[in-house]
């Protein structure tokens, strides 16, 4: 198989991301987005003005907003918000091509994966995920960036990062696609709690503690679900915990700050644009979390806050009053 020409799905900031990544060196990609003024934007100016204003991009890069277009595609790079992956998906015509998953999320209504997803409404694809610290604006600007690839074909992984993979966009490959997904869900939730201890001014020290403790939380539920210890220790789990929990151009932490300050959670999540995939994750992580029994007292207090259970005060006391325990657990 050889891959030529990428389609990325969705005009978002990450999506126009690996656009830019995929059109590097002069390769043809296609980029479908729902918003008519990205469409017309990209092919008329090549910038993104909706979502990352500013950045020229690729005179290689053209944009759609019709799904027809995306079967001259040789592979699929999806990067629609996790919510809405499976009615994107199952819009568009189903490929017999690679699908390449970017989002980082579980799904609401069924608590699966993204790649269990994408699965169920194109089972004759090949899925891959790619995960890792990765914001939008510095991928696109070229800066130097290091991501998982996974994919349980590893000579299909190999053909993607070999079309992918670029001087500052280096790609590590791994066969273990669940622990590469888990990761980037969980990471979200736990950046918005770091970002309400940003927020109430708690300190560095807090939040460099609540980083450690959460990666605790993130490798028991990852183990409970088939992940590897080493790949929720990665760049696809540990590495992106430390950026998102650490940089307000995280939408996550920059929701959980907000919350800190003071404002209301679900008015904040109402006004955003762009989405907070952490507070769609927070009450499916729990849930599920408490089906399998898996300890996760960050996260069920991230959705406690979130739904309005408890009030800021109570939430972090009750974190602060938990009774200590070996380090290890």
């Amino acid at each position: 198989m050889t891959i030529g020409k990428l389609a990325v799905i969705g005009g978002g900031a990450w999506g126009t991301a690996l656009a830019q990544v995929a059109a590097a060196r002069g390769h043809e990609t296609l980029m479908w987005a729902i918003e008519d003024e990205v469409v017309a934007a990209v092919n008329r100016i090549h910038e993104n003005p909706v979502y990352l204003r500013g950045q020229k991009l690729h005179e290689a890069i053209h944009a759609t907003s019709n799904f027809s277009d995306l079967s001259t595609c040789d592979a699929w790079l999806v990067v629609t918000p996790a919510q809405h992956m499976r009615a994107v998906l199952s819009r568009a015509p189903c490929p017999n091509m690679p699908l390449i998953l970017c989002s980082k999320g579980i799904e609401e209504s069924s608590s699966h994966l993204l790649h269990e997803v994408a699965r169920e409404v194109c089972p004759t694809s090949p899925v891959a995920v790619l995960s890792g610290p990765t914001f939008a604006h510095e991928v696109a600007a070229g800066l130097p960036t290091a991501v998982t690839l996974a994919c349980a074909d590893l000579v299909l992984g190999e053909k993607l990062r070999e079309r992918l993979a670029g001087p500052a966009f280096r790609i590590y490959l791994s066969d273990d696609v669940a622990g590469a997904e888990i990761g980037g869900a969980v990471k979200n939730v736990l950046a918005i709690a770091c970002g309400v201890v940003e927020g109430r001014g708690l300190g560095q020290n807090a939040r460099a503690s609540l980083i450690a403790r959460g990666f605790a939380e993130m490798t028991r539920f990852g183990l409970a679900l088939g992940a590897r210890r080493e790949t929720l220790a990665g760049l696809s789990g540990l590495g992106d915990l430390v950026l998102t929990c650490s940089s307000e151009s995280s939408r996550n932490f920059s929701l959980g700050k907000a919350i800190g300050e003071g404002r209301d959670a679900a008015a904040l999540m109402a006004d955003r644009r762009t989405v907070a995939e952490g507070a769609h994750t927070a009450p499916v992580l729990h849930r599920i979390a408490q089906d399998k029994g898996i300890d996760m007292p960050i996260v069920a207090a991230v959705d406690a806050l979130l739904r309005g259970a408890l009030p800021i005060e109570r939430v972090l006391e009750d974190l602060m009053a938990r009774p200590p325990r070996p380090e290890a657990h």
